[in-house]
């Protein structure tokens, strides 16, 4: 019983970091959802990382929105020798099989690539 009990306590911070928006995404309508992080490409959400065009950000300080299905994250980036942190908020869009990210004065949709 305490070997069991022990491994789930193990496996808990693991499932704590799954991230309900992993996936792969359509920048534009024709991108090709096979090359990740390049224009015309896909952008891509991974064990809190999003890879965006020639940069990432690691996700953290996830924060609920309150009446929201929303959550904001402090994103830590870097790409072309540069590194910054900002916010956004990640949400499912309600209308397509996607999510809208909010960045300070920009709103983006992205419609999720078939897997």
């Amino acid at each position: 019983m305490r070997g069991g009990l022990f491994a789930a306590l193990i496996m808990m911070p693991m499932v704590a970091a799954a991230n309900p928006f992993d996936g792969v995404y359509r920048q534009v309508a024709n991108a090709d959802c096979g090359l990740v992080g390049v224009d015309g490409g896909a952008l891509k959400i991974a064990d809190n990382i999003f890879y965006g065009v020639d940069m990432e950000c690691r996700m953290t300080h996830p924060v609920n929105v309150v009446d929201m299905d929303a959550t904001l994250f402090t994103m830590q980036c870097s790409g072309e020798a540069d590194v910054w942190t900002e916010r956004a908020m990640i949400m499912d869009a309600k209308d397509t099989n996607g999510i809208i990210m909010v960045w300070n004065g920009y709103a983006f949709k992205y419609e999720r690539c078939p897997e």
